[in-house]
């Protein structure tokens, strides 16, 4: 948690450890320095920035860990038919879409990114792909 939202937001009193960072960028590198992956629960832009970070992370080639979405009660379906917007669009690729592992279901989600393979695609376009 960085140090300026320690006094706005509640920090979990149970936590076995809670590491305070200086901004949200170091908290999202130390989020992701201490993960196996990514599921993502309903929430608001900061949930989406971090999801999207990751996905563009992952994208980059920066690491390669599983990128779950728990679409509980359908509630990211617009979100989803919004990326895939954006592959009939021809700003992402079908195999980066495919990064996104998503169930409404967390024993789907978390065999699904058990068995994840991340993409050995160049997230570049090509001038033959053109």
């Amino acid at each position: 948690m960085p140090h300026f939202l320690k006094g706005k937001e509640i920090a979990h009193e149970s936590l076995t450890e809670l590491i305070l960072v200086d901004t949200m960028h170091e908290r999202k590198a130390k989020m992701n320095e201490l993960s196996d992956g990514v599921i993502t629960l309903p929430g608001g832009f900061g949930t989406l920035e971090e999801l999207f970070e990751m996905l563009t992370w992952a994208q980059l080639g920066l690491h390669q860990k599983p990128i779950g979405i728990l679409n509980i009660n359908g509630f990211y379906n617009e979100l989803l038919a919004f990326v895939q917007t954006m592959v009939s669009k021809g700003f992402l690729k079908d195999i980066n879409k495919e990064m996104l592992l998503t169930s409404d279901s967390i024993d789907e989600l978390l065999d699904m990114m058990k068995n994840y393979k991340a993409p050995e695609v160049s997230k570049w376009i090509q001038k033959e792909e053109i």
